[in-house]
């Protein structure tokens, strides 16, 4: 790995996921759960600055279990999903959570049962991916993140972290290491998709700016 190389994989490792800024420890049972809700939050099509504040709401009511969000019911859930500016998608994401919950229990008891009832990386995707209102895009951004955590976690890597690592210069090999692929994707979303190339940490390195 050239010097080049190992000062932009060291600047991505530096910069905190999105579960670390939520405060997450994925080692722990309890915060994966959290994570698996934030990542429903993230995959929809609304900026990651609303889906980190609604999770906060739903940390601020006491919802982050499977058990308080059967508890809290549609209504509620509604209710702290508009208070995180979660508008447009409320209805139907109360109703997917309510959904997701109730059949993760009846079917696996746990997430971690979940977890531990998958064969491979495979079913273990496939697994997640028979909850309605849980796609692609959920798996991959809950997954990317429990890579060290997680043996079975191999997600394909995404289109997002794809496009940053080209503009760096970065490999294959490199993008399958623990923490890199959910940096490159926190890059594109918070810097390359609104051009913020100015305040952007990786922006010595990137060859599309160096190119203009």
């Amino acid at each position: 790995m050239s010097t080049k190389t190992t000062e932009i994989m060291e600047k991505l490792l530096n910069l905190p996921t999105y579960s670390q800024e939520l405060g997450l420890n994925l080692n722990r049972e309890e915060d994966r759960f959290k994570w698996f809700l934030a990542s429903t939050l993230f995959a929809k099509r609304i900026s990651s600055k609303t889906a980190k504040r609604t999770f906060q709401e739903f940390e601020r009511a006491g919802v982050v279990t499977p058990e308080n969000i059967i508890d809290a019911g549609w209504d509620k859930l509604v209710e702290i999903l508009d208070s995180g500016g979660y508008v447009r998608y409320d209805f139907s994401t109360a109703s997917n959570l309510l959904n997701i919950v109730n059949k993760l229990k009846e079917r696996h008891g746990s997430l971690q049962n979940l977890y531990e009832q998958s064969l491979d990386s495979k079913d273990l995707e496939e697994k997640l991916l028979e909850f309605k209102g849980i796609g692609p895009t959920a798996v991959n951004i809950f997954l990317r993140e429990l890579k060290d955590v997680w043996e079975k976690a191999k997600p394909s890597i995404s289109t997002l972290a794809r496009e940053v690592a080209s503009n760096l210069g970065l490999r294959n090999k490199e993008l399958v290491l623990p923490g890199i692929e959910s940096s490159l994707v926190k890059i594109n979303l918070e810097f390359c998709k609104g051009k913020k190339c100015s305040i952007c940490p990786l922006q010595e390195e990137c060859r599309s700016l160096i190119r203009s």
